[in-house]
């Protein structure tokens, strides 16, 4: 028995069993492929979709990734193409905000002391002036001008440092006698303060190969910060650690203001740990530190745990085997 397929007035005699494994593909063909083609035109037009939207500006669009053929890893390589976007974008507007930052903060430190000279000047000017006034203004003026060319002398070291215009004087150095030079000369200001140093050296003698005066400059800015910064009545905790590669210095204290943001932001340049400003400082103090530290081939890292302040400064060590007596 077959059907009877008739076509332009001819009859064809189709036998049933090919008729019943024509309908059989149809169906199964309707069932899988028909289905299967529309969900991929359906993830096609939510790629585009998507990808209309991130040209509008919203590159926070993901797109679903589904399956393992072509559509996914097309659907996958624009999410991360969508990443790196937001990534490069970020980056950019914290740039453009820490520019802003900077201008406002170098504008405000460089007219603070520049107004009071101008103001102290005018007062000089005045013909019923007792000596001992003037010489009172005078010693203000001299206060006033060395903080000037202090901020000015950081600035210019640190443009230097961020430009990469900077030689390296480097020898052997004994990193122990370096640090203990750069505690002495805060005996006076400690003494005069409330504070407390506990220092903590593991060997007298760690050797590495650093240009000595940008190595103390780092250990001056860092023990600085720590003074300047700590809460009075408290301890500056100082430890020089000599680890396999490298040596470690590590300076913490309790911060007498309180941080907001993030720790590494405190290395940026004019980032100062209290916004209010009520401490003297150009703010640039932990950025050259940074700076150097990097150009010596270490690393420089900033911790804040509520009130506590830390900061860690890794020197690459010469190998302890080599013996290198000790260079002052």
């Amino acid at each position: 028995m077959g059907i009877f397929l008739y076509h332009d007035a001819l009859i064809y005699d189709v036998p049933f069993e090919i008729t019943l494994i024509v309908l059989a593909y149809t169906l199964l063909y309707c069932l899988t492929v028909v289905p299967y083609v529309l969900r991929r035109i359906r993830t096609l037009d939510t790629i585009l979709a998507g990808v209309s939207r991130m040209t509008e500006g919203q590159i926070h669009v993901a797109l679903p990734e589904k399956g393992r053929g072509s559509l996914y890893r097309l659907a996958h390589g624009i999410n991360n193409m969508r990443e790196g976007l937001q990534t490069a974008l970020e980056s950019r507007m914290k740039s453009e905000r820490m520019k802003t930052e900077l201008i406002t903060n170098v504008s405000h430190d460089l007219k603070t002391p520049l107004t009071s000279i101008i103001n102290y000047v005018d007062l000089l000017k005045s013909p019923e002036l007792t000596e001992e006034a003037r010489r009172d203004y005078v010693g203000v003026l001299d206060r006033k001008a060395q903080r000037l060319k202090a901020l000015i002398d950081d600035l210019f070291e640190a443009s230097k440092m961020a430009s990469g215009a900077v030689e390296l004087q480097v020898e052997h150095v004994n990193v122990s006698a370096l640090l203990q030079q750069a505690l002495a000369e805060f005996e006076d200001s400690l003494a005069a303060s409330s504070l407390t140093f506990r220092v903590q050296v593991d060997q007298p003698q760690m050797m590495a190969s650093l240009d000595g005066r940008k190595t103390w400059r780092v250990f001056e800015n860092l023990i600085g910060n720590a003074v300047k910064y700590a809460l009075p009545q408290t301890r500056i905790y100082v430890t020089l650690t000599r680890r396999p590669a490298d040596i470690l210095l590590t300076v913490k204290n309790v911060s007498a203001y309180e941080f907001e943001g993030e720790a590494q932001e405190l290395a940026e340049r004019f980032k100062r740990g209290d916004a209010s400003r009520h401490t003297e400082g150009s703010g640039l103090g932990l950025a050259i530190a940074k700076s150097i530290v990097e150009l010596q081939g270490g690393e420089l890292g900033i911790e804040v745990d509520g009130d506590i302040f830390k900061v860690t400064a890794s020197f690459p060590g010469l190998p302890l085997s080599k013996g290198i007596p000790e260079a002052g």
